[in-house]
């Protein structure tokens, strides 16, 4: 299994497909990666965050980018495989979920409780879609660490 300190050091470039605070997209663009989100159901609700001036930046573009190495969703779990044909699309390599749940079900912008059975589930999916999955750690406190920020 990858590890996400291994799949971070390989990502330039992320489509953030919602997520349980701005703390991820902020983060993201902050540490340097070139940062897509999908804010919406509509096919043009995409914007780029941009890290510039000492602030992160939004821009909207309209349209997907065209590549990107990871997909990072904060989606329910029924929605898996709209996300992993929206990688395989993409030519991503990995899909990184986040709940946004403690193990207690309870709300939380950095929580990634997943049952067992689900994380199993969806890593099985993901990789018979040849992408590699993470569902932990929260994303935004790995990239942090990554950088020596956090």
């Amino acid at each position: 299994m990858i590890g996400d300190v291994q799949v971070l050091q390989s990502v330039h470039t992320v489509l953030v497909v919602d997520w349980p605070s701005g703390d991820v997209p902020d983060t993201l663009a902050r540490a340097g990666f070139e940062v897509t989100v999908h804010g919406g159901p509509g096919p043009e609700d995409y914007s780029v965050y941009e890290y510039a001036d000492g602030e992160v930046q939004v821009r909207h573009v309209g349209v997907a980018p065209a590549q990107v190495d990871l997909v990072y969703a904060h989606r329910p779990m029924a929605e898996l495989p709209g996300i992993i044909a929206t990688a395989q699309t993409l030519r991503a390599k990995t899909i990184w979920l986040q709940s946004g749940l403690t193990s207690s079900g309870t709300p939380d912008h950095r929580g990634c409780w997943v049952p067992q059975e689900d994380s199993r589930t969806a890593r099985e999916l993901a990789e018979a879609a040849g992408l590699a999955y993470l569902d932990e750690p929260y994303i935004a406190d790995e990239v942090r660490h990554m950088i020596g920020s956090g």
